[in-house]
């Protein structure tokens, strides 16, 4: 880690990623000099936990980014498209979690095991942060394109509420405790019951069928593999559990990958771990991914339906890698590419 100690601002520091990215910054030791936590007007004033102290969220405004040096965005699309051109004049680097920049091409869409490279092309001062279920699927995918290129991926995502913010972790929890109390449950962040129910619909839908998050998958996992052939289908489903997304991928590569090759290049992949003893019960889940920083990886078999293709399912804590972990990690590459 480089010597210089930098001013960082973490925006929307209330919610779920946020909290996730004050802890994360702690515990990997980043340089920080001075740490700012913003968030809407309905947060300001509260009081947060940093390293012992307690820091009161300012309200996010025009001049909230005065002498920051990093700017962390968990705020939504709307917010970073509002404030980070705003951080960026004051100064700062903008490292944005959400979609409002992914796809804009003098913006990269940096997961650091994969692309680290990209980091310098941030010619509008924002690196963008890949949707939570792209960064777990794709940290499973690029070992094994590495080995030979996918051509085709068929995802199904099984996506933990908490994806959805903190109002939906407590949603469920609410709904499960009246559930056992013979109470009615009360619906207000999803449009059904997610108690005991699974809901085959993350974000709106579009004209083609698909919803957002499902065309997130396509055209994100597409950028960071720099390949626009790949064809990517998906179908997001939020599930009742608290943390840690789960993905079914099954893809086509060009020559054959033997299971043994498969895993061997997982494993030796940074951030992914391979779990995989079906007989012995092994095998990835939400409950062990949840509070970890790697990707885990098992179920892989052979598909016998076509020629070159693999089975596998992938379990990862999507606060973490695939949100609020990897924001941390690219600040981090950025400090000691220019903080010497």
């Amino acid at each position: 880690m480089a010597d210089k100690k930098y001013n960082i601002a973490v925006v929307g520091a209330t919610g779920a990623v946020g909290q996730e990215m004050i802890q994360i910054l702690l515990e990997r030791n980043f340089p920080i000099n001075n740490i700012k936590l913003l968030a809407s007007e309905r947060s300001a004033g509260k009081k947060l936990e940093f390293n012992g102290e307690q820091i009161e969220v300012d309200k996010l405004g025009n001049d909230s980014f005065n002498n920051i040096d990093i700017a962390l965005f968990s705020a939504g699309s709307s917010r970073s498209k509002q404030f980070a051109p705003i951080a960026v004049e004051s100064g700062a680097l903008v490292i944005d979690n959400s979609s409002a920049y992914r796809m804009d091409s003098d913006v990269p869409l940096v997961i650091p095991e994969i692309n680290a490279e990209r980091i310098k092309d941030h010619k509008r001062g924002i690196i963008a942060n890949p949707n939570c279920t792209t960064a777990v699927t794709v940290m499973a995918l690029k070992p094994l394109h590495d080995i030979s290129r996918i051509k085709r991926v068929i995802a199904s995502s099984y996506q933990a509420v908490s994806g959805a913010g903190a109002q939906a972790i407590e949603e469920l929890s609410n709904q499960t405790i009246a559930w056992s109390k013979s109470e009615e449950l009360k619906i207000n962040t999803f449009p059904h019951q997610i108690a005991f129910n699974l809901l085959p619909h993350i974000d709106s839908f579009l004209d083609n069928g698909y919803t957002k998050e499902e065309m997130k998958l396509h055209n994100e996992t597409r950028k960071i593999l720099e390949d626009q052939s790949l064809q990517v289908t998906a179908t997001t489903v939020r599930v009742p559990v608290f943390r840690a997304h789960s993905v079914s991928v099954n893809i086509e590569t060009e020559r054959e990958i033997s299971i043994n090759d498969a895993k061997s290049a997982i494993n030796s992949f940074p951030g992914v771990r391979v779990v995989d003893d079906p007989k012995s019960f092994k095998y990835p889940m939400p409950i062990d991914a949840t509070g970890k920083d790697d990707c885990l990886v098992g179920r892989i078999r052979k598909d016998y339906t076509i020629d070159n293709g693999l089975c596998l399912w992938v379990v990862g804590d999507q606060l973490r890698k695939g949100a609020a972990l990897n924001a941390v990690q690219i600040a981090e590459l950025y400090v000691n590419k220019n903080g010497k």
